[in-house]
């Protein structure tokens, strides 16, 4: 025991003779480290965060693009229809491109009485014993158009599926349950043309959530789950909780941070948007976060969960992996280093185009 605690003295003083020959710069460095308070919050250093050595040169060219352009934001009292406006002017751009490299017809039509728009690639042939879903992203309140031809087009096309986009109703206007009813109605429609096994429903962000909640709501209502799910930006749980909440507001700043413990501001404009779709809902309902519940998951189909390591959605996608596998629920997860919110949404990124190739193989795989 005498030799154990002179060895372990000699490390001390040897560590200590090492840490005073470091030059004082490099001590300033090592001095910022995070420290901790009683109740386990951390109180982390100022530091910068490169890009990823793991990211695409066009992935950290997106970064650079970024450098003096200032935050975006959403003005106060803004009307739902400006908003709605506003977004899909934003994301023109980026729907063009995809567009461009995917190539697809392009078909609206009513289903059980709700709109959606029917999307197959135009060259290639169409996997008729596959069809797919698909939930736009938007926060439950906008972006009907853009998320939805940016979600379904690379995968129909990659894929050679006919992809289903509903265009579910969305916050302030209506409120939960309306878009659950509203994809089980499209989705009840399709059960008289194909075995629920051949039918697959994903979305990217609040169309992931959604995916996640149909797959809970659909078994709750007496109707077969689909052959497989794909929750995207998102997870089956709480969107902006967890750590990846607080990592995003400060390193991405797509979405802001959660307020400081012990205090209650008014919502930003976008979050009040967001959230109104849930207006009086408890956040815990296994219907609108089943990642909770795992009587619940055990129901679920195979389910492929996407994001990003500066994605605002990154614990609540990886909590509801590790709650599929305790469920006993098979599933892949896909998290992309460096990337934020729905990276899948820029189709020059490579990481994007990785994501494409995996998401159709994930149904091709799964549907039967």
């Amino acid at each position: 025991m005498k030799t154990i605690r002179h060895g372990a003295l000699a490390s001390c003083v040897a560590a200590l003779t090492i840490g005073a020959a470091i030059p004082a710069s490099a001590q300033d460095t090592a001095a910022k480290r995070p420290t901790f308070s009683q109740d386990g919050t951390v109180h982390v250093p100022a530091f910068d965060l490169p890009p990823s050595v793991f990211s695409s040169k066009q992935a950290v060219d997106a970064l650079k693009a970024r450098a003096g352009v200032p935050p975006f934001d959403i003005p106060p009292n803004i009307d739902i229809k400006t908003m709605r406006m506003g977004m899909e002017a934003v994301l023109s751009p980026a729907v063009k491109l995809m567009q461009a490299r995917y190539p697809a017809n392009v078909v609206q039509q009513m289903i059980a009485g709700v709109p959606t728009r029917i999307v197959t690639p135009k060259v290639g042939k169409i996997n008729r014993n596959r069809v797919l879903i698909n939930l736009h992203g938007g926060g439950f309140s906008v972006c009907a158009d853009a998320c939805a031809l940016l979600e379904s087009l690379p995968i129909a096309v990659v894929g050679g599926y006919k992809v289903i986009s509903v265009n579910y109703r969305q916050g302030p206007e209506a409120k939960f349950p309306a878009a659950s009813e509203d994809v089980a109605a499209v989705y009840r429609q399709l059960l008289k043309s194909y075995k629920p096994s051949q039918i697959g429903i994903y979305g990217c962000s609040a169309g992931g959530a959604l995916s996640g909640q149909v797959a809970a709501w659909l078994p709750a209502h007496g109707l077969p789950v689909p052959g497989a799910i794909g929750i995207f930006g998102s997870g089956a749980a709480r969107f902006a909780t967890g750590d990846s909440a607080y990592l995003s507001g400060y390193i991405d700043g797509s979405f802001p941070a959660p307020p400081p413990a012990g205090t209650n501001p008014p919502p930003s404009a976008l979050m009040k948007t967001m959230m109104s779709y849930f207006e009086g809902v408890d956040s815990n309902d296994p219907l609108v976060s089943p990642a909770g519940h795992l009587d619940i998951l055990a129901k679920f189909p195979p389910t492929l969960v996407i994001t990003g390591t500066r994605a605002p959605d990154m614990s609540p996608a990886i909590y509801t992996h590790s709650q599929l596998i305790k469920a006993g629920v098979p599933g892949d997860l896909i998290v992309g280093d460096g990337l934020g919110h729905c990276y899948i949404y820029q189709a020059d990124l490579p990481e994007a185009q990785d994501a494409y190739a995996a998401i159709a193989n994930f149904f091709h795989k799964n549907l039967h």
